[in-house]
């Protein structure tokens, strides 16, 4: 049986998840206004470029980054990620339950 502490943890973890994406997104250069300069996003759309004789490809992983950067996530990565963060909880909550005893 699953205890009330890991569903709240599982819970608790997906919401913060959903709510810090954006954030994540930001710190690592990710914006409205583009990919800052010298950020980790620009690290990445670098090499991402160097990777592809020149240009970000279309649907790749650097391009959905800055999208959801400039635009905010849509309704399935919010989905994706509050089910990884909620994944992540539960399994947290659950493998310290078995230390409390």
């Amino acid at each position: 049986m699953v205890s009330v502490s890991v569903i709240a943890m599982a819970v608790g973890t997906g919401t913060v998840a959903v709510f810090m994406a954006p954030c994540a997104l930001g710190a690592m250069g990710f914006g409205a206004g583009g990919v800052a300069a010298g950020s980790t996003a620009a690290g990445m759309m670098s090499s991402a470029a160097v990777a592809n004789g020149g240009g970000v490809a279309a649907g790749s992983l650097v391009a959905a980054l800055q999208s959801a950067g400039a635009a905010g996530l849509t309704s399935v990565a919010t989905a994706v990620v509050g089910s990884v963060g909620a994944a992540a909880g539960g399994a947290v909550g659950w493998v310290s339950s078995k230390f409390r005893g």
